[in-house]
């Protein structure tokens, strides 16, 4: 059975090693447009200087000697009838396909934006706003969530707390405000864990301002634009909107939105597809969808695997639980920590862990272990 995966992300790595190991017999193909994987939870230190870029980043390469296939390309269509992708490499054909794409960021769908922001949502990214915060004078650091969904919800508050703290440290007078879309903190997480996080912005001076749907950005006036008025800015940093990959958009895998709606436990999309990662859309019982982060597309992609590994024809009996967890960094060598069910009824059932330095080096240990994954 030839199995091919999309993305060398969380998802599509998880899956590809553990396909690899437990799938006796399986032709397996990575389509990846970089052959590069860089481990996410790291930009941030790379953005404050803590990570050299080069250091949380490893070729897709070892999967070779795995057994598994891999097939550098841009994958631009999919045909379902066929069984195949159309890449900029040529036709893949699959008998089982598994999309772990990841999100497109779309600075662009805001006009200004790309010209006048900031991000740390990509290395390349975090690396330009490490040497931004450097050359950094003082003023006012101004944080926007552009839309929602968007990746790792916990990212843009760890980002203030992080900034606030380099600066402090540097001596350099600023203030950092954060400007969202969402109603609280981590919404989905609940009222609670909101609470938390918005009462430790609050004990830094960090301001926060929900409710704030961006609009436009003017970079000669520096003035983010939002529905409800104007707020000036010396280095923005934004977090823009985020939409699927075009050819996921373009299928008939697409939901309404583009995103690809799954099982909810096995994350099929349809008898010869998986799903996992960001570019699903999974609804929650409060009606809430289901984040989009690293935990989730690690846990999904073991699942799959699982499920494909198994003898063909047997019911899939790996499921998808709905558990995950995060850290959240808070600066001077502290992190929260939240974990949950999101799954769980009437509403997820998450517990936040309050900042301390044992969260902290246990995210640096959970990326020392992440990244001798491709060693």
């Amino acid at each position: 059975m030839r199995v091919v995966i999309v993305g060398g992300g969380v998802g599509g790595l998880v899956c590809a090693q553990r396909l690899a190991k437990r799938g006796e017999g399986l032709d397996i193909t990575l389509v990846d447009s970089r052959m590069r994987h860089d481990f996410a939870p790291s930009f941030l230190w790379v953005m404050t200087g803590a990570r050299r870029a080069e250091r949380i980043s490893r070729p897709l390469a070892p999967l070779a000697r795995a057994g598994v296939k891999l097939r550098e390309a841009e994958v631009t269509g999919i045909d379902l009838d066929a069984g195949a992708l159309a890449t900029s490499a040529g036709a893949v054909g699959f008998d089982e396909l598994v999309l772990a794409p990841g999100a497109r960021l779309a600075p662009e769908s805001i006009p200004g934006l790309t010209e006048a922001a900031h991000g740390f949502y990509t290395r390349e990214e975090a690396e330009r706003l490490r040497g931004a915060l450097a050359g950094f004078a003082g003023g006012r650091v101004l944080i926007v969530v552009a839309a929602m969904p968007f990746k790792c919800p916990a990212a843009p508050y760890e980002a203030a707390f992080l900034v606030d703290d380099l600066l402090r440290r540097r001596g350099v007078s600023a203030r950092v405000d954060i400007a969202t879309a969402e109603p609280q903190p981590l919404p989905v997480a609940g009222k609670d864990i909101g609470a938390q996080v918005a009462a430790l912005l609050a004990e830094r001076g960090i301001g926060f301002a929900p409710g704030r749907q961006l609009q436009s950005v003017d970079p000669s006036t520096r003035e983010a634009r939002f529905a409800d008025g104007a707020e000036p800015y010396d280095l923005l940093v934004a977090i823009p909107p985020h939409r699927p990959p075009q050819f996921v958009a373009d299928s008939a895998l697409a939901g309404p939105q583009g995103w690809v709606p799954v099982d909810a436990a096995v994350l099929r999309a349809n008898d010869h597809v998986h799903a996992i990662g960001d570019v699903t859309a999974i609804k929650l019982p409060n009606g809430m969808m289901l984040p989009k982060a690293g935990v989730f597309a690690h846990a999904q992609a073991e699942v799959v695997a699982d499920n494909l590994a198994a003898a063909s024809g047997q019911p899939e009996q790996a499921r998808f639980d709905g558990h995950g967890s995060c850290f959240l960094e808070t600066g001077a060598g502290r992190a929260g920590f939240a974990s949950g069910d999101f799954y769980a009824t009437p509403n997820p059932a998450v517990r936040m862990r309050k900042p301390a330095r044992y969260w902290h080096w246990g995210k640096v240990l959970f990326e020392r272990r992440w990244l001798a994954r491709l060693r």
